[in-house]
């Protein structure tokens, strides 16, 4: 995979935290999730429709960093990104877990299949 390949996909998972920090989670999600794509949550698995709802509603992160990424390039247009995130928001503990992103070339560019998050 190609350097700029791999940036564009760690930019487009900070795009996401950037969307759930500032209220856009709905236009951003619409647009990067696969027709088909699910989320497994520690609560449970979401597909698509769901999640966006859930992540539009859903409280605002007030920070969030992202440490350890990586990018693992599956072949046949798949990648994986891989990393550690810690997240706040106001009146809870704190949200730290290590998260996967799947991705996969379409025309339309890279859209998310599958993210997984594990406490």
């Amino acid at each position: 995979m190609r350097t700029a390949e791999a940036e564009q996909l760690v930019a487009l998972e900070r795009d996401g935290w950037e969307a759930l920090t500032h209220g856009r989670a709905r236009e951003f999600y619409d647009d990067v999730l696969a027709q088909d794509a699910v989320m497994v949550f520690p609560f449970g698995v979401m597909e698509r429709d769901d999640a966006i709802d859930g992540m539009a509603e859903s409280r605002r992160w007030q920070d969030y960093e992202l440490r350890d990424v990586t990018v693992h390039d599956l072949g046949a247009g798949i990648v994986v990104v891989t990393y550690h995130a810690h997240a706040e928001r106001d009146e809870e503990g704190p949200f730290d877990a290590m998260l996967s992103s799947t991705y996969v070339r379409s025309r339309a560019g890279w859209r998310m299949m599958l993210h997984q998050q594990s406490p």
